[in-house]
């Protein structure tokens, strides 16, 4: 008859077989005192090795062995967590400075990441400098959308898919282009007293203070992919769709209560657009009027009143100096 060495050697009740690590090593239930783990296991593996020699020897070194592994997995604090999960412990793994809860812990709880992966994560992140939403996507290890949704979940606020949402235009021209490309932001409409704002990080003071200040009402913050948030940047502020908001008034109640016109800020690509046109129309300038001058004032006037020919009096005395405005006006910006 097969002797129950649990309850004979170690006087564990009947009842679930193997026992669990806490039964095994007679402890408290999540016990966390590593100290404990080891004295109890110094103790019972003395207890069982009396068993080593004789009819018991192979259920000696196999309760031996499951000693060993438990104690070992109750010292090391990884696998002590993963196994205090696993017997329904709830884990409270907020950080200890910002009191979140990390959004590789709501990827764990879906199964998304294992303990290795989470280490692999945050090794990248400390040694690129990367946030750890953009390590996870940059090691391909869940898709861009998966990752926003974890970082909504760690700092409590909603996610938007931006593909459903239509940006209100009155909003949008409220905001200037180079303070949504700074932030990776793209403002959506007013909701419930405050102005709703996609960002791709938990916008800092900066933002909020830009918000309040040209709406008169607070930000209300809502997380979607960086790449969806340039996208929207990229079609609701394309090149010459909207004119640049003006700044907001310091200390004014409303950014539409300003009596000065916006200045119109271009960017690099639309700064180099229209050095190219300026380029292009300078040059045209002048060979325009000496095709004029070439295949029809020669022929009417030049001629008639004795000028030489061969010499483009028009590109001269009207293509040059109108080049010359061109240039210095829409290339070199004067």
């Amino acid at each position: 008859m097969a002797i129950d060495v649990y309850k004979e050697w170690l006087g564990i009740p009947e009842g679930q077989r193997p026992p669990d690590h806490y039964q095994l090593l007679r402890l408290v239930q999540f016990e966390d005192d590593p100290d404990k783990v080891r004295k109890n296991y110094k103790k019972l593996n003395g207890h069982v090795r009396k068993y080593a020699t004789g009819q018991y020897s192979n259920e000696s070194q196999t309760l031996l062995n499951e000693l060993a592994k438990a104690m070992l997995c109750l010292t090391d604090s990884e696998l002590k967590l993963d196994y205090d999960k696993s017997q329904g412990r709830e884990i409270d793994d907020r950080d200890a400075t910002t009191g979140r809860r990390p959004l590789t812990a709501y990827l764990q709880d879906q199964g998304v990441l294992s303990s290795d992966q989470v280490k692999e994560v945050k090794s990248h992140a400390e040694r690129t400098g990367l946030s750890v939403r953009d390590a996870l996507v940059q090691l391909k290890l869940v898709e861009p959308d998966v990752a926003a949704r974890a970082l909504a979940q760690e700092i409590g606020r909603p996610y938007v898919d931006l593909a459903d949402m239509l940006p209100d235009d009155s909003i949008l021209d409220q905001v200037p282009r180079a303070l949504v490309r700074r932030h990776t932001c793209l403002p959506l409409f007013v909701d419930n007293g405050g102005v709703l704002v996609a960002c791709s990080e938990e916008p800092d003071a900066e933002l909020e203070d830009e918000i309040r200040l040209r709406f008169n009402m607070p930000i209300r913050p809502v997380m979607a992919t960086p790449l969806a948030i340039n996208q929207g940047i990229a079609k609701y502020y394309a090149a010459g769709l909207r004119k640049e908001a003006a700044e907001p008034v310091k200390g004014s109640k409303s950014s539409s209560s300003s009596a000065s016109k916006p200045k119109v800020v271009l960017s690099d690509d639309e700064k180099a657009q229209k050095k190219q046109l300026g380029i292009l129309a300078a040059c045209w300038s002048v060979i325009g009027f000496c095709l004029l001058d070439t295949f029809f004032l020669y022929d009417f006037i030049y001629k008639k009143i004795g000028l030489p020919e061969m010499v483009p009096f028009s590109g001269i005395l009207i293509g040059a100096p109108l080049a010359y405005l061109i240039y210095i006006t829409q290339v070199k910006g004067k």
